[in-house]
């Protein structure tokens, strides 16, 4: 059982549509908006087959946990919200389907492969380590099963998101895609910024390629604006999510929003904290002001 399932304060409604153990996707409760919200990392459905060898704890710290929760406010402002079920560390959605690290494969992959700085750092598309750095596996992945995970989890989850925006897209001619992660307050060995406290916030637009600069100013002003500290592009610019679905030139504008998790949970224990309530309120804020935005620029 999920530790989901015993959360008294699940403020989710029942989804308009759902691939069991995948992902499942909210529709709006209000005239729709073109703004879609997902969240990629806050699944804690273990598959059966995952076979790890290290502590569950450890494996969940890759989890962004009540990430799906604190913007669920975004269907009764009009938005869709998608996320997934699944965790991270079995299949990342967040990076490119070819990102497979070899230390993990007993054979041959039959595709060119393009492994990023985040395979080399254990975390490609099927993570090889958890941020303690202990290996997952105690032995290789078949290239079945990865083609398995592939096929089953990572290509519906970004389907999902890309019908959507084409929904939209046809109805109001843009969109507005928000990617929503969070990190660890103090960033481990292997990241980009080993061992720096990072900001409340950080957005990720992949330095104005995947939105319009004026999106991602909007959305750091009104975060400034509730007295956080937020930066852009650091420590994270956005990775295959935001590369995949953002297209500023045909006005599909999609950005990463990454929250410190400090500000609503204990680190270890995935716990909410006491200010994850008032997060929440600020989380429903920034959708709000969000849907107002797409709404105006598409009037």
């Amino acid at each position: 059982m999920s530790e989901r399932d015993l959360d008294t304060e699940t403020v989710l409604s029942k989804p308009s549509f759902t691939i069991p153990g995948v992902l499942e996707c909210f529709d709006p409760e209000t005239k729709p908006v073109p703004v879609l919200f997902e969240s990629p990392h806050s699944g804690d459905l273990y598959p059966d087959d995952f076979a790890y060898q290290v502590p569950l704890n450890e494996l969940r710290q890759g989890e962004d946990a009540w990430v799906d929760e604190l913007y669920a406010a975004a269907p009764a402002h009009g938005a869709f919200l998608i996320r997934a079920l699944y965790p991270r560390v079995y299949i990342d959605p967040n990076r490119h389907p070819r990102d497979i690290d070899t230390q993990i494969l007993d054979g041959e992959w039959p595709e060119k492969l393009v492994p990023t700085e985040k395979t080399r750092a254990g975390v490609g598309l099927i993570w090889r380590l958890v941020p303690s750095s202990k290996a997952i596996y105690a032995r290789p992945l078949t290239v079945a099963e990865t083609r398995a995970r592939i096929d089953t989890y990572y290509h519906p989850y970004h389907e999902a998101i890309a019908q959507t925006l084409d929904r939209l897209q046809e109805m109001f001619g843009a969109t507005w895609h928000v990617d929503c992660h969070s990190m660890p307050n103090i960033a481990h060995e292997r990241a980009p910024d080993p061992g720096e406290t990072r900001p409340d916030f950080a957005i990720g637009d992949r330095d104005g390629t995947t939105c319009s600069p004026m999106f991602t100013e909007f959305i750091v002003e009104t975060l400034k604006g509730m007295g956080y500290d937020v930066r852009i592009n650091h420590p994270y610019k956005g990775v295959e999510l935001v590369r995949r679905h953002g297209d500023p030139v045909n006005r599909r504008n999609s950005v990463q929003v990454e929250i410190n998790r400090r500000l609503y949970m204990d680190e270890a224990t995935l716990e909410k904290n006491s200010g994850y309530n008032e997060l929440r309120v600020n989380i429903t804020k920034l959708v709000e002001a969000i849907t107002d935005y797409a709404k105006s620029a598409t009037v």
